[in-house]
This record gives C-alpha cells, sequence and structure tokens, in this order.
C-alpha cells in the first residue's frame, strides 16, 4: 500500500476507523463491514479492491487516495453536507449502526440510488445536458484536479466522448497533458485507450510523443486489461506489453488424447459468435474472476465469527439492471463452474480473443476486432450495449452444458503446455496456482454450508 494512507482515515461510509478497502471507481475508502454491502452491489456500481492483500497498478491507487485526500467523498453525500439535512433526519451511517438494514440502506441509498448526489437543475433534453457536462470533462482533464472531472462523470459526463469541434476524446487530451491520474480515473468509467481521433491517432499515439513512457505504457495495459487479468488468474503472470507480449494463453489438455467431439463443438461454438456477442461473453467472464478472487480475498481476511454471515456471501453476480434478464441469468450461472470448469472456459476465452485480435478469417471483416481488447470498463461505467443479447443459457444452463461437459469430461487429467509465442509456463507454476483456487473454492463451499446449518 502507498505510504500515504494513513492510520487516521476513516470509512467514506460509516466513519469507522482504519478501512481496509477501496471503492476504486468512487474514490473513496471502505471498512469491511461496508465493503461487504458494496459486493452485493456488483461491479457497475463499486469496484471494490483490498488496499493490502489485493494487486494495484501504483497509479491507480495514487488516483484512488487523490480522489479520497480531496474530498471525493463529498461528491455522494453533498446533500447531506446541508444542515437542513439533519432536519429532515437523513444522516450517514456510523460505525455502531448494524451492517443490515441500517448500513446496508444508506450505502444502496448513496450509490445506487446516487441520493445524495448534487442534482443539476432539469431540462427538457438531457442529451444536451450530457453533451454539456461531457465537453467541460474534455476541458478538466488537462488538469490535475481530478475531484472535478469525478464530479462531471458523477453527473452523466461521458468518458468516451467524441469532441466534435476537437475531434478527439478526453483521453486524448489528458494523454497529451501527461495526466497520468486523469487516464486512470477516465479509464475507470469506460474510456477506451484505443480510440483515434481524427487524424488517426490513439491515446497512446499522444502519450508517447509527448515523452509520457510511463502513461503510454500504462495505456497499453489497460488495453489489455481484460486478457491479463483472465491469464493472472489462471497461472499468476502477466504478459510483457513492453516486449510485445501481449497474451499469456496456458492450454489445459491430456496430450496422449484428441479433444472429445463435445469438446471441439463447443470450442467451435464460441468461436462463432460475433465480436460484439463474444466481448460481452469474456467481459462476464471477467467480472466472474474479479467475484472468486474478491470472495477469496475477502474470507481470508474477514473475523469468521461475527462478519462472514449469510448476508455477507455474494454467491454468484449481482443483476445489473442495464442487462436482459437472459444476460443476466446467464452471468449468475457461471458461479456453477467449479474450479476446474471455469478455468477451461477462461483459457478457451483467451484463446479466441488472440485469434481475434490477430484477425483470424473466422472471424466477420465487418466486426471490429479492437473490440474484445477494450477495457472492461466500458461495461461497469453503466453504459448500455446493443440490445442484442446472447443466449448465455447456452454457456451455464442445465439444458445446455457443452462448456460444463467439456471441463469435466475432456481435461479429467491435466497438464500444461503455453503457446510457443509467449514463453513457458512450467507446470508446477500451474498446479501451485491452481492447488490454491482449488482450496480456495472448498473453502467458501464448506463456509456456506456451515452458514446454512446456522441458518436452520
Amino acid at each position: 500500500m502507498s505510504k500515504r494512507l494513513r492510520s487516521s482515515e476513516v470509512c467514506a461510509d460509516c466513519s469507522g476507523p482504519d478501512p481496509s478497502w477501496a471503492s476504486v471507481n468512487r474514490g473513496t475508502f471502505i471498512c469491511d463491514e461496508c465493503c461487504s454491502v458494496h459486493r452485493s452491489l456488483g461491479r457497475h456500481i463499486s469496484q471494490v479492491r483490498h488496499l493490502k492483500h489485493t494487486p494495484w497498478p501504483p497509479t491507480l491507487l495514487q488516483m484512488v487516495e487523490t480522489l479520497y485526500n480531496n474530498g471525493a467523498n463529498s461528491i455522494w453525500e453533498h446533500s447531506l453536507l446541508d444542515p437542513a439535512s439533519l432536519i429532515s433526519g437523513r444522516r450517514k451511517a456510523n460505525p455502531q449502526d448494524k451492517v443490515h438494514p441500517n448500513k446496508a440502506e444508506f450505502i444502496r441509498a448513496k450509490y445506487q440510488m446516487l441520493a445524495f448526489v448534487h442534482r443539476l437543475p432539469c431540462r427538457d433534453d438531457d442529451s444536451v445536458t450530457a453533451k454539456d457536462l461531457s465537453k467541460q470533462l474534455h476541458s478538466s482533464v488537462r488538469t490535475g484536479n481530478l475531484e472535478t472531472c469525478l464530479r462531471l462523470l458523477s453527473l452523466g459526463a461521458q468518458a468516451n466522448f467524441f469532441h466534435p469541434e476537437k475531434g478527439n476524446t478526453p483521453l486524448h487530451v489528458a494523454s497529451k497533458a501527461g495526466q497520468i491520474l486523469q487516464a486512470e480515473l477516465l479509464a475507470v468509467y469506460g474510456a477506451d485507450p484505443g480510440t483515434q481521433d481524427a487524424s488517426g491517432k490513439t491515446p497512446v499515439d499522444y502519450a508517447r510523443q509527448g515523452g509520457h513512457h510511463e502513461l503510454a505504457e500504462r495505456l497499453v495495459e489497460i488495453q489489455y486489461e481484460l486478457t491479463d487479468r483472465l491469464a493472472f488468474y489462471l497461472c499468476g503472470r502477466k504478459p510483457d506489453h513492453k516486449n510485445g507480449q501481449h497474451f499469456i494463453i496456458p492450454q489445459m489438455a491430456d496430450s496422449s488424447l484428441d479433444l472429445s467431439e463435445l469438446a471441439k463443438a463447443a470450442k467451435k461454438k464460441l468461436q462463432s459468435l460475433s465480436n460484439h456477442l463474444f466481448e460481452e461473453l469474456a467481459m462476464d467472464v471477467y467480472d466472474e474472476v474479479d467475484r472468486r478472487e474478491t470472495d477469496a480475498v475477502w474470507l481470508a481476511t474477514q473475523n469468521h465469527s461475527t462478519l462472514v454471515t449469510e448476508t455477507t456471501v455474494v454467491p454468484f453476480l449481482p443483476v445489473n439492471p442495464e442487462y436482459s434478464s437472459t444476460r443476466n441469468q446467464g452471468r449468475q450461472k457461471l458461479a456453477r463452474f467449479n474450479a476446474h470448469e471455469f478455468a477451461t472456459l477462461v483459457i478457451d476465452i483467451l484463446s479466441d480473443a488472440k485469434r481475434r485480435q490477430q484477425g483470424s478469417p473466422l472471424s466477420s471483416s465487418k466486426d471490429n476486432v479492437e473490440l474484445i481488447l477494450k477495457t472492461i470498463n466500458n461495461q461497469h461505467s453503466g453504459e448500455s450495449q446493443d440490445n442484442d443479447q446472447p443466449d448465455y443459457d447456452s454457456v451455464a444452463s442445465d439444458e445446455d452444458t457443452d462448456l460444463e461437459a467439456t471441463a469435466s469430461k475432456a481435461h479429467r487429467q491435466k497438464s500444461l503446455d503455453s503457446d510457443l509465442s509467449d514463453g513457458p509456463v512450467t507446470v508446477q507454476e500451474f498446479m501451485e496456482v491452481k492447488n490454491a483456487l482449488v482450496a480456495s473454492e472448498a473453502k467458501i463451499q464448506q463456509l456456506m454450508k456451515l452458514l446454512g446449518k446456522d441458518a436452520n
């Protein structure tokens, strides 16, 4: 953790001492109890990371610290700062409040309903308001005033806004100015490092031309955030983007046997998805990876006699109202995959992501292959995608279990090879990580069974 985080800091939601978690997209530090509620909201509302036990890109942590230290919490509690709020009976939670319902109700009102955020005067055309806010954001990111930009984003400014007169996006402006923390904030809210301006240049190009090498390298990492996170989940390693290595793809298979016809059919089904639907599936799998890893950190850091109850367990991905019911159901069914089955799905996602990025003929030339390399934060910023949603039951339902059956039947004996162009991942390295994941899964299942008995 950065040296800037001091023991005197308090939870943004209840003012409890020594917060150990951060809500990245809200720019706040939160305590264990409040984090148990944040985790149930979903990443589209609050993206949580443990300050000590979760790996952080240094500039991302610096961005959150800067927001917290400069009063970002007042953005989410604006109306509570008005003395009139005391008269109306509205107040924030305090450390002595119960998690349920007191803290939970306050946190949901604060972040999910944005009940205390400053409201702009009503206008007939909300799109005009959003456009004006986005233009203000476009101008503000050239400075180091992060809280101003977060306030604009909270009011509806679009991180990917393409300025019609300037011919570029806020991320182009921040990159040209060398504002790395602004770039981190924009990326958290969905800005795409691969977007081209009117002259065909990307934010990465501007950062390199300006000599902002750390920023340029970080933007490349953000561009590959999805596949990097999936690779790290599988084998504890990340690609070396500085040297042009953008993928690590472990291969789980029995080298002495050919893949079953069922396994081949499942992989072919994945490859046949359009780039748009494949991107959505990849983002959903990313969210499930985050849920599993965050649960493992949560369980490892809690006082199980007090905090770990059935109300703090997040058994599957929370509903995102921006998505169709079919997609939400499919996202939740990903939790049914055991460690080996889920690892197989992740590997198939990584393999097909690389194939599409390299322009395989299996992909339609009309599809934008860069879609799959966008930062997953387009999803988590709350922006809705196209209305055509994939039938995710084909991935995770009881009726159509292609991928589940593939994992359980075709991969009973595991060996590890590596994509030759990506460098070796040894069997020992892989098995150490997988054993840890299996142990974590078993611990979670055991705790949930205990909780079920206690409830009875």
